[in-house]
């Protein structure tokens, strides 16, 4: 079996519209490495888009799994409900920020989490309007998509999209947008499209992660609250791909002095495994009314199984100080580099969650060619990294929290490589 046998069927069996990156089919993994069907050997940067902050396949999360699987493997929470449902609601209304009451609801996917959060939001304020960002991805689905600020591939020929859905630019001094400006064309989105009395939910990730990994300024997200406050929004911060220790944190949100009112969890949460939450102020998740909330596999306890092990693994491997350490090697490493490689025009992100950003050192526009020949370069000598940005141009690095010292050196090596080759 060979990866070009394999991509002719998969030309033939699969629609072009679901894209894909390598050229090669996984066979097997262990933690930052994987072997294609060839058996190459490839350091994973990618991380599944920040699925695996445990890595591949990790002991513990396989054993919770596999002990699941003998006991049972489905009964629809909402036929009949099993503990460790509850037992993880639990723990992720004490881990997440803020010491208030709260109540947490799982679903299986990042995207079914944030249309449960504005339907939550909706319900509670009974208001329809939602403010998403710029460069925000909230997920695939017609709501997701709306809420999503970025045409290219999303959204391009599936409209008409859900109404009452506006946007608003994300600060990001690098391309001329400062905190303050943001804020303005906030206030002027309240006087030219929308009664700020009618808007249900902000939302934001604190993160951005397809938009380019920038990181939402401490007095924005400040101003966030404060406005919130003054029009009773209610203000929702999309964790899906910063949870779970990637920042340096547990959560994004730990950065900030303001608390969200609603947030959305997915990826690392159960590694690998399908799981998502919404976790929320107590009042504001029971507006719903009962069976206005669920799903046939939300909550699957297959899942739920790994997401405690997760949290265990997190904790015992001292994960989030991790993400600091691996962090500053990365960033250490890519800011020397600036000194022969002049297209690097920023390096950011906090702990594990770093970017470097790409530009045309003579005209200072962003240089996407340049960051796709670096992925593809890299992913020739065996590393796989992924790109993202509004314009394509920032490479993005998501490596397992528990990856080896040994081969995040040599992924380093092959980075630097890659770099100065493109």
């Amino acid at each position: 079996m060979s990866n070009a046998d394999l991509f002719a069927r998969k030309n033939a069996a699969t629609p072009r519209g679901v894209g894909v990156m390598a050229q090669f089919f996984v066979e097997r993994a262990r933690n930052s490495e994987l072997w294609d069907v060839e058996g190459n050997r490839y350091i994973d940067f990618a991380g599944g888009i920040a699925v695996l902050n445990t890595g591949h396949c990790h002991p513990k999360i396989t054993a919770a799994v596999g002990e699941q699987l003998n006991a049972f493997t489905h009964s629809c929470y909402q036929v009949v409900p099993y503990e460790s449902y509850v037992a993880l609601a639990e723990r992720l209304n004490t881990l997440t920020p803020g010491s208030h009451a709260k109540k947490t609801a799982f679903f299986s996917t990042g995207a079914e989490a944030v249309e449960n959060a504005i339907k939550i939001a909706r319900a509670a304020t009974g208001r329809a309007g939602v403010i998403a960002f710029n460069g925000g991805f909230h997920g695939r689905t017609m709501m997701g998509m709306a809420l999503t600020g970025k045409v290219v591939p999303y959204k391009v020929g599936f409209g008409p999209f859900p109404s009452e859905i506006h946007h608003a630019p994300f600060p990001c001094e690098l391309h001329g947008v400062t905190t303050k400006m943001a804020l303005k064309a906030l206030n002027d989105l309240f006087k030219a499209d929308i009664d700020p009395k009618r808007v249900a939910a902000i939302i934001l990730e604190p993160v951005q992660g397809e938009g380019g990994f920038y990181v939402a300024p401490a007095e924005f997200m400040s101003a966030l609250r404060k406005i919130c406050d003054e029009h009773g929004i209610l203000l929702i911060a999309d964790e899906i791909q910063t949870g779970f220790g990637r920042t340096g944190k547990l959560f994004a949100m730990d950065h900030y002095d303001v608390l969200p009112d609603l947030m959305t969890m997915a990826k690392s949460l159960a590694g690998g495994y399908p799981l998502s939450a919404v976790t929320g102020r107590a009042e504001i998740m029971d507006a719903p009314n009962p069976g206005g909330l669920g799903g046939t596999y939300a909550g699957n306890p297959l899942a739920i199984a790994a997401a405690h092990a997760v949290i265990d693994v997190i904790e015992s491997e001292k994960l989030v100080e991790r993400a600091n350490q691996l962090g500053d090697k990365l960033k250490a490493t890519l800011n020397e580099l600036r000194n022969v490689v002049p297209q690097i025009a920023d390096v950011r992100g906090p702990g594990a969650m770093v970017a470097a950003e790409f530009i045309n050192p003579q005209t200072g526009e962003p240089d996407a060619d340049f960051a796709k020949r670096v992925q593809t370069i890299a992913l020739q000598d065996g590393l796989i990294l992924l790109s993202c940005g509004v314009y394509s141009n920032v490479l993005r690095f998501l490596f397992p929290l528990t990856i080896e010292d040994d081969v995040f050196a040599e992924g380093l090596a092959k980075l630097g490589k890659a770099l100065q080759k493109a």
